[in-house]
Formats: structure tokens, sequence, C-alpha cells
């Protein structure tokens, strides 16, 4: 009853209240990144219709070009104050991380390189591959023809010299010479 009221005055008052997001989900809080994590997802899937804002890779950071003149130049000298210092920390830190960019960017690219060209070797080691045991698959396939149409010209012969046989069988029941032939039995049936 006093959910009821609740509700009802929050209504009354003008205040946004949604009964189905906080009556079925009580407060939970994350003892892990992982719990943390599926607690988000949770959130995006109780309203599936409701796009999503997913960010952009985040833009390498381009240094700032080295000055091409410089006024305020600074050496090792005895007459610099104090404030110098910090002035010149400044530059020799931009330097610095001007020359690291230079020198990732450099890495980077290597890297790039050095991967498609990986990949080009892992390719053409695969289309070798391919290619060894396409021939190897053909030349079975050969051989097997070659066999079958080997069996087929025997068999062909085969027949040829059954029916010679068959006409000299023939000829010998005829002469009645060839009594013990009838009774033996032939494969492939007669």
């Amino acid at each position: 009853m006093c959910d009821k009221e609740s509700t009802s005055d929050l209504k009354s008052k003008g205040k946004q209240f949604r009964q189905n997001d906080y009556s079925d989900n009580p407060l939970v809080l994350p003892k892990s990144v992982a719990e943390k994590q599926r607690l988000q997802i949770d959130k995006l899937m109780r309203h599936p219709e409701k796009p999503v804002y997913i960010p952009d890779r985040p833009k390498d950071r381009k240094s700032r070009e080295p000055p091409e003149f410089v006024r305020d130049v600074m050496g090792s000298s005895a007459g610099a104050g104090s404030g110098e210092f910090h002035v010149y920390r400044g530059y020799r830190r931009r330097e610095y991380g001007r020359q690291m960019y230079i020198q990732n960017k450099a890495e980077q690219e290597e890297q790039a390189k050095d991967f498609q060209k990986k990949l080009e070797e892992n390719k053409s080691k695969a289309e070798e591959k391919t290619t060894k045991k396409r021939n190897k698959r053909m030349k079975k396939k050969q051989k097997m023809f070659e066999r079958k149409k080997q069996k087929l010209e025997g068999a062909e012969g085969n027949e040829c010299e059954m029916n010679t046989e068959e006409v000299k069988e023939q000829d010998l029941s005829e002469t009645g010479d060839d009594d013990a032939e009838e009774n033996c039995f032939l494969i492939g049936g007669r």
C-alpha cells in the first residue's frame, strides 16, 4: 500500500517515475569489472530499440612542428634567470615528445610493412600448398580413371576370350567330349 501511495505522490508532483525500472531491478553494486559490464549490458538490452552511442577510435595526436625561428634562445649562460629554466623545460619536453611521436610513427609503419609482407608470404605458401594438393588429387583421379579404363578394356578382352571359349565349348559339347566342364561353376554365371 505504501508503494501505491508513493507512486501516486510522485506522479502528482510531476516527477517522472517508471515503475518497471525500479520494481524489477533492485539496486545492485558491482563487485568486479565483469559484473559492472554485465549490468551495463543488461541496461542496454532493457530498451533494444533505443540507439546506442559508440564512440570513434581516438585519433593519434600529432605533435606540433618544430618552430622555424626561436626568439628566446637559451643557453647555459650564467645570466639566465630562474624563470627561464621552466621555459627551457617546456621546450625540451615538447621537442622530446615530437621526437617520440616521429619514432613511434616510423615503428608503426615498419610494423605495418612487416605485417603486409608476412600476409603475402602466408598467402603464397597457402597457394603453393593448395596447388600441390590439387595436383596430387588430379594425379590420383587420373590414375583411377586409367585403372577403370584398363579394367574395361580388360573386361572387353575377357569377354572376347570368353566368347571364344564358349564357342570352343559348344564345339566340344557337340562332339560329346566335354562332360566334365558342364558341371563346373563359372563366376558371373552362364
